[in-house]
């Protein structure tokens, strides 16, 4: 299947591989590696957010960017290098790229409760909006939900790379990651924007794993190993789940971070709003990024110089934009 060229993402249940079934769990594993392989999406139903939780949590988070752009800067430290809170217009921009997304965003970080974990001092505060009292409880409940997915998205990852199932748990148990609420806010002027400016330029993710909570609108486009772009659509019961920059690393390749992006809408639905909400699932700082020994091969030779999950964060912050050298 590694050699296929998809015209869609595959639908996979999670529910398999919690089944406690081997039949079933070993089915999702294979399927889930097969897709990593060739075009490095999947579409993901009963990962764990119902239908209301998922109503409440898109409500807070139109809410928060429906306030005055002033009102929303009060929650913007540029200090934190984009770490937590807004993240204003225009400020982010892909990799070797210098005009900024026409996006706006928020980032929630880990809340570490284990006061052993000396991880706890590395992390900045959560920044929490006055002005949407549900905001800190809505988000913090979508991070835990997906962060559980992810990490057994990740067991079935490891299942399928020929290691210990639990390869990934210490790794990421506590991890550096981010739950992104993003809003591609209107514009009632197409010809006021740079002629190249697009809501998310092509870009792979930093992470391990992305899991993206359904798109409030069309747009997300990811590009096949033949150079064409497909549309991604998911259901309303399911998140798009895809390898990160992290992961091809730490995989020699194997498993494939593809570049995606998200398009303009036509013109005139440019004065539309567009929200979608990611969970980046980044590991703890620590981790080595160095390839697996059993995936350098003859037929596929080491590709990456070794670094750690902290030294390659830092490295694509700066090229994003949101942190000086």
């Amino acid at each position: 299947m590694a050699d296929n060229l998809p015209d869609h993402i595959p639908s996979l249940d999670l529910a398999d591989f919690r089944s406690g079934d081997p039949t079933r769990k070993a089915k999702f594993v294979q399927e889930l590696g097969a897709a990593y392989q060739s075009i490095g999406f999947i579409a993901l139903k009963n990962h764990g957010l119902n239908e209301t939780q998922t109503k409440e949590l898109y409500a807070d988070v139109q809410q928060f960017f429906q306030l005055p752009d002033a009102a929303k800067q009060t929650y913007e430290n540029p200090a934190l290098a984009g770490q937590r809170g807004y993240i204003s217009k225009g400020k982010e921009h892909a990799k070797g790229r210098n005009t900024g997304d026409l996006k706006e965003f928020y980032h929630v970080g880990q809340e570490v409760l284990d006061e052993t974990d000396p991880v706890r001092h590395d992390y900045p505060a959560n920044i929490w909006p006055a002005e949407v009292p549900r905001f800190e409880e809505s988000t913090m409940r979508a991070y835990r939900t997906l962060e559980a997915a992810g990490q057994d998205v990740l067991r079935a990852i490891a299942l399928y790379l020929e290691l210990p199932e639990n390869y990934f748990d210490d790794k990421v148990k506590n991890g550096n990651s981010i739950l992104r609420p993003i809003h591609y806010f209107p514009i009632e002027d197409p010809d006021a924007v740079p002629a190249d400016a697009v809501r998310a330029a092509e870009h792979g993710d930093i992470n391990l794993i992305t899991l993206l909570m359904g798109a409030s609108a069309d747009g997300l486009q990811v590009k096949r190993r033949d150079g064409e772009w497909i549309a991604i659509t998911a259901l309303p019961d399911q998140i798009v789940v895809n390898v990160g920059d992290m992961l091809q690393r730490l995989t020699n390749g194997v498993l494939r971070s593809t570049i995606h992006r998200v398009v303009n809408p036509p013109r005139a639905k440019m004065n539309t709003s567009r929200y979608s909400i990611p969970f980046f699932m980044h590991p703890r700082s620590e981790m080595s990024l160095a390839a697996l020994p059993h995936l350098v091969t003859a037929d596929n030779p080491k590709k990456e110089v070794d670094i750690t999950a902290g030294e390659f964060l830092n490295e694509r912050l700066i090229e994003l934009g949101l942190k000086k050298k």
